[in-house]
């Protein structure tokens, strides 16, 4: 547990730096699910920088997901396997997402947990955003063997640094 929050202060810290290029923009977050790094600090300083967060809500299971504007301390209600999402439906496309990281390979292709729910949503936002893939090191594959409908992300962020697509 200590090793993974020495981690997780070297990715939000990584986090700063990239978002910092991009001052209040509005950034899709994630609530964090099994051991996904956690977000959630983070996003209290963006807006505290006048950023804007937003949580990802599944409203079509075969379909993108939405992005709701969220704060923490806003109500949330639980959504699908019981992630909180906002109560409050107001949608906004971000001009970044987070991406949570189950795995990830050299060119910038992620596993999830095989929803498909982000390469949807990436391929159907219009204008794309700035697509973060976040996680830990360890989850570093030689590929993941991308398919077809697999959507690269723009940029990964782990504690060991950035990797660029």
């Amino acid at each position: 547990m200590a090793q993974r929050r020495i981690w997780g202060q070297a990715i939000e810290a990584q986090l700063d730096l990239v978002l910092s290029d991009r001052p209040g923009i509005t950034v899709g977050v994630y609530w964090p699910f099994q051991a996904e790094f956690d977000p959630r600090p983070l996003v209290a300083r963006l807006i505290a920088q006048g950023f804007a967060a937003a949580l990802p809500v599944v409203v079509d299971k075969k379909g993108p997901l939405e992005y709701r504007l969220w704060r923490p301390g806003d109500p949330l209600v639980d959504g699908v396997w019981g992630i909180p999402i906002p109560e409050r439906r107001e949608t906004v496309v971000p001009q970044a997402v987070l991406a949570p990281l189950v795995g990830f390979d050299r060119q910038c292709y992620r596993l999830g947990y095989g929803g498909g729910y982000f390469d949807r949503t990436l391929a159907a936002l219009q204008p794309r955003p700035w697509a973060i893939g976040v996680g830990f090191e360890l989850s570093r594959l030689d590929t993941i063997d991308p398919q077809s409908f697999d959507i690269p992300m723009d940029l990964i962020v782990t504690e060991a640094g950035l990797l660029h697509r």
